[in-house]
């Protein structure tokens, strides 16, 4: 069963049948229990690769009732302790090969369960407040961490609000309007995937046998655009689509996950790029690494002048560990480096704006249309060329770069810029224009009428595409971290 498949919704969606039999939460609790174990042991198929992510699961549980009971100074070492075992099992290139176990296991899922353990440690610690430090039992702790509309790739939701709703004595409401509005949001995420993703991923397909083809220049520098472009389109109808789904599937089983994508190409700027990208991701990496890194250094730096600068190192640190979460090998590494830098260089740029111009000018400055657009366009131009060190090894990379020369690359990072500039602009322009047609019931675009009719279109096209012409559908990309 894969993600975005269609067992796999149905499988949710029975899930989610069932687990409305009753408004108890005792039973609402064993019906998510027992679809996530059964979800588990399905892409599992052995009991014996699971031994290590149950001793992961278990050996966070045993810190998180340390600390619980008051025993931080003796549970000192559980963060660390939990951050060297998920490194360990994700057998980290930078760990000598001889440490690593020597048998297939199960580690779908792992980099998710681990930021909810390390999020309940951290908020298990000294300093929690009396919501935060309430006993969480075993039970509540597995349907957290093994929740099976998160446990492949995310949302990262935060326990308590997980706990809000899947143990509230009134559950989240359940109406008509509600349904509906999930099955349209299944099916928009099914397409996403199934149709969109497919057709991105064959683009970008095309472009790297085009690139490395010996054909005139002109028609490389066409691929190199098709290859760069095509990746990032990709990645977000394959990613947002299952996010889609599972929001969707959680929500019909009243639980509220948090949202995961705002409209990302929409961004003036790469500081606000991931604001909107992989939110929870980027929102849990502020909470846990960028807010403690800049107080430590605002104690130890007490000249105010400083200050702002301190957030610019504090920007880069906080997203080099995202880029160096996806992956254990050393082209992740550039990839974090790629997104601290350009995250941090961000900053600099407004810090330095706002001296030279002042205040209220780089304010005006940046309600300006045109400056936005092209940050919109930089912004997605220079996410797009960092993705090579995302999807590709080092030598697929070598192959690349090496098709054209430098002053081409150059040529094609330009065309993108203007080109992503124009489109991009056009698109809101025409999306703002669109959202003014108004009827009764709101913007005509996002009516019950309307969803309806694209709900059915996007049905239809899937179906023709995943049934008739029998395309599987790529696999989620995210399932891998």
């Amino acid at each position: 069963m894969d993600s975005a498949s269609v067992q796999f919704v149905l499988f949710g969606l029975i899930a989610a049948a069932l687990s409305n039999l009753s408004r108890s939460r005792v039973w609402r609790s064993n019906v998510l229990m027992l679809a996530t174990l059964t979800f588990v042991a399905i892409l599992a198929k052995s009991a014996l690769v699971l031994i290590p992510l149950a001793a992961f699961l278990l050996s966070g549980y045993g810190a998180l009732a340390l600390r619980q009971r008051g025993w931080s100074k003796g549970a000192a070492w559980s963060i660390p302790a939990v951050i060297f075992a998920y490194v360990w099992l994700k057998k980290y290139t930078f760990l000598p090969e001889r440490f690593f176990l020597d048998f297939p296991y199960f580690t779908l899922g792992l980099s998710y369960i681990f930021f909810r353990v390390l999020h309940l440690l951290i908020e298990a610690g000294e300093g929690a407040g009396p919501e935060e430090k309430r006993r969480i039992g075993f039970v509540p702790y597995l349907l957290y961490t093994l929740n099976f509309t998160t446990l492949v790739s995310g949302p990262i939701q935060r326990y308590d609000e997980f706990a809000r709703d899947q143990f509230a004595v009134q559950p989240l409401p359940l109406g008509p309007t509600v349904i509906g509005l999930q099955l349209e949001r299944i099916i928009r995420g099914f397409f996403k995937v199934n149709v969109w993703a497919m057709l991105l991923q064959r683009l970008q397909e095309n472009g790297l046998e085009q690139l490395t083809q010996p054909v005139p220049v002109e028609y490389k520098l066409f691929a190199a655009i098709q290859l760069t472009v095509a990746y990032p389109l990709f990645l977000y109808a394959n990613f947002s689509g299952y996010i889609d789904i599972v929001i969707a599937l959680a929500r019909l089983m009243r639980i509220q996950l948090p949202e995961n994508f705002d409209r990302p190409f929409s961004a003036s700027s790469f500081l606000d790029f991931w604001n909107r990208w992989h939110i929870t991701l980027s929102r849990w990496l502020k909470t846990y690494v960028y807010n403690p890194l800049l107080m430590v250094l605002m104690r130890r730096i007490s000249s105010s002048s400083m200050e702002p600068f301190l957030g610019v190192i504090c920007f880069f640190v906080t997203f080099f560990l995202i880029g160096v979460w996806h992956g254990r090998t050393s082209e992740y590494i550039v990839f974090g480096m790629l997104q601290g830098g350009g995250v941090a260089i961000n900053k600099l740029w407004q810090l330095c704006l706002a001296r030279i111009l002042g205040r209220k000018a780089y304010k005006d400055l940046a309600k300006n249309a045109i400056y936005i657009a092209f940050g919109r366009g930089m912004t997605f131009s220079w996410f797009a060329f960092t993705m090579f060190w995302f999807w590709a090894n080092w030598k697929q990379i070598g192959t690349i770069f090496s098709a054209i020369a430098v002053a081409p690359w150059f040529a094609v990072w330009l065309v993108m810029w203007f080109g992503t500039t124009a489109v991009l602009a056009m698109w809101e322009l025409l999306r703002t224009e669109l959202l003014k047609i108004r009827t009764a019931e709101g913007s005509a675009l996002t009516s019950r009428y309307a969803l309806v009719v694209y709900a059915t279109t996007m049905a239809m096209i899937a179906l023709v595409v995943t049934v008739l012409l029998n395309q599987p559908a790529p696999g989620i990309v995210y399932k891998a971290f």
